[in-house]
């Protein structure tokens, strides 16, 4: 065998034991050397500046998106859907911003007269947050109060205000008074449905420590109920202060005694065809309320994001 071997001039073939020590010594080898430490998980990365720029990106891309959408749906009804002899009806927005909204003249009234509606708004709102708070706490600990009230404060959410509002010209004048009825109406059942449901919705176990505790219901309702309550309560307070601003706006426009408000100058615009006012001050109506929700949005993530799960934001 050996010199069969020599002859061929073939060298031997390596035994298959040392063909398997070799290129696995290496290997083994190094990984004895060096073993591989175990895998860990990955902790979860703070977020930082790209991501937070990305968010912030897109939480304003979409918006830019859905105006420039809006924008491009504006110009084509007025040079496309409209004929020149009509298109006063809608007028393109470069002509709104240009005649009405750049223009002094016409916006100063108009800035006039939305403080006037703001200010109507902030009395109303406050008074249908104190109001609504207080009526459902009432709810809370007697239900004979709730019994009693719940249907009136339904009653008054599904009667259309505008059926009514002869009435409170009648019995309250034309005036701001009346203004501030229109709101505190319509912004009265969101506070009163979500500071009932806030308060009923407290852990039972939490009531019985306080049972325990022989806590009177006065420290009961301050101590336990209202800050569970509170993430309910803010919501109420949200949806009140975008209903607050409609009822502004209508009291403005069913009761102009006194000094006009918003509402007032779009009745005013509508009834002499001034297009170009009428659709700014609807702008401007829309920017107030948007911001009036954006700040009670804010508010509420500061006072309850912190500790309830309603300020995760994903």
């Amino acid at each position: 065998m050996t010199s069969s071997a020599a002859s061929t001039g073939t060298a031997p073939a390596p035994s298959a034991g040392r063909a398997a020590e070799e290129p696995t010594g290496t290997l083994a080898g190094a990984s004895t050397r060096n073993p591989a430490k175990p895998a860990e998980a990955a902790p979860d990365a703070a977020p930082g500046p790209s991501s937070r720029a990305r968010r912030v990106l897109a939480a304003v891309a979409v918006p830019a998106l859905a105006l420039a959408l809006g924008m491009g749906v504006w110009y084509a009804v007025s040079y496309l859907l409209l004929d020149p002899a009509r298109r006063f009806l809608l007028p393109p927005p470069h002509q709104v911003i240009s005649r009405s909204l750049a223009d002094p003249v016409h916006l100063e009234p108009m800035l006039q007269a939305l403080g006037v509606t703001a200010r109507i708004a902030a009395i109303g709102f406050a008074l249908a947050a104190l109001i609504g708070i207080a009526t459902g706490s009432l709810m809370n600990q007697a239900r004979w109060v709730e019994r009693l009230v719940y249907p009136y404060a339904v009653m008054l959410q599904v009667i259309p205000v505008l059926a009514i509002v002869p009435l409170i010209g009648l019995w309250f004048g034309f005036g701001t008074g009346s203004r501030v009825i229109v709101c505190v109406m319509i912004a009265l059942f969101p506070v009163i449905t979500n500071t009932h449901f806030g308060l009923r919705s407290v852990d039972r176990g939490l009531h019985e420590l306080f049972t325990l505790g022989r806590a009177s219901r006065v420290r009961r309702l301050v101590s336990l109920e209202l800050p569970a309550a509170l993430p309910s309560v803010f919501t109420g307070l949200r949806i009140a202060s975008g209903q607050v601003v409609i009822g502004a706006i209508l009291g403005d426009m069913f009761f102009a005694k006194g000094e006009p408000g918003i509402g007032t100058l779009l009745d005013t615009y509508r009834a002499t065809l001034r297009s170009e006012d009428l659709i700014a001050a609807i702008a401007l109506a829309s920017l107030f309320g948007i911001a009036v929700y954006t700040v009670f949005t804010v508010v509420s993530q500061a006072v309850v994001g912190r500790w309830h799960s309603s300020g995760d934001r994903r």
